[in-house]
């Protein structure tokens, strides 16, 4: 089954599992925030350094399984995995999107 996700989310996922930094300005507002493993960055500079930290932690691929709308934000279920306990694990990455960027990103378990 191929999920149909909105374009800045396509090119999050796909950057994700490329493990490509210099996309994300394509997909994510100047100002927008992550929040992950009870922490929040915000602004490209910081999404960047958490991205490259994730990356170097968890060596880890994202599959997203299912996409559905909820309280004006869209929530893509991945299966994720990689060098972490548990691993593959599903969460949930709930996505605000303004116009043709991601404003916040929030990953939860």
């Amino acid at each position: 089954m191929t999920l149909h996700l909105p374009k800045p989310i396509e090119v999050y996922m796909s950057s994700e599992n490329a493990h490509d930094i210099e996309t994300l300005g394509a997909c994510f507002a100047p100002d927008a925030t992550v929040k992950d493993e009870g922490h929040t960055v915000t602004g490209l500079k910081a999404i960047a350094a958490w991205r490259r930290e994730t990356t170097k932690k968890y060596q880890h691929t994202i599959e997203p399984v299912a996409i559905a709308e909820r309280d004006g934000k869209t929530v893509v279920t991945s299966k994720l995995s990689g060098n972490f306990p548990g691993s593959p694990l599903t969460l949930d990455f709930v996505f605000k999107l303004q116009g043709d960027k991601i404003a916040s990103l929030e990953i939860q378990s």
